[in-house]
């Protein structure tokens, strides 16, 4: 079976907003966002939102984890994929499954009790740390940028 067309995948806990949609999906062209999310598979109204946000002419899919792990192999070789998620835990998860990533952006994730800041856009605790380190060592390329015009900045800071 080949194996399925996934140009990006990005981690922003915003998910799907103008910015994923309007400057990385413009870089990216994919013609397919997944987004895997056990929470926003479950709400028709967050899906509605994001929905919203899409660019004309690109399909939209929110699966849980586990049906992104049972049905990814299962893509079309003309479906090229851009696939979003929450954290670095849910990459990990895929990853461990067999979901085929070997680059991830790591974009947004905001600033909670109990993280620190490493960069402007990214806040890490030390379980984002563990599974970004997991990621590292099982040989994915991880890079820190917002958007596709700034420039990539020094991942170094994932594992502080």
């Amino acid at each position: 079976m080949a194996e399925p067309n996934i140009l990006l995948t990005r981690i922003d806990n915003r998910l799907i907003h103008g910015q994923v949609v309007t400057q990385w999906n413009a870089v990216v062209g994919a013609n397919l966002i997944l987004v895997a999310n056990d929470g926003v598979a479950k709400s028709d109204v967050r899906q509605r939102l994001m929905d919203m946000a899409a660019p004309a002419g690109v399909a939209m899919r929110y699966f849980s984890l586990q049906k992104t792990i049972d049905v990814i192999h299962q893509a079309s070789s003309d479906q090229l994929i851009f696939l979003v998620v929450d954290n670095p835990t849910d990459v990990l998860a895929l990853v461990r499954a067999g979901v085929p990533i070997k680059k991830v952006n790591v974009g947004n994730m905001h600033m909670a009790e109990g993280r620190r800041q490493v960069t402007a856009s990214v806040a890490v605790d030390d379980t984002d740390v563990a599974a970004f380190k997991e990621l590292r060592d099982l040989g994915i390329e991880l890079e820190v940028q917002r958007v596709p015009s700034e420039p990539i900045e020094d991942s170094g800071v994932l594992f502080e």
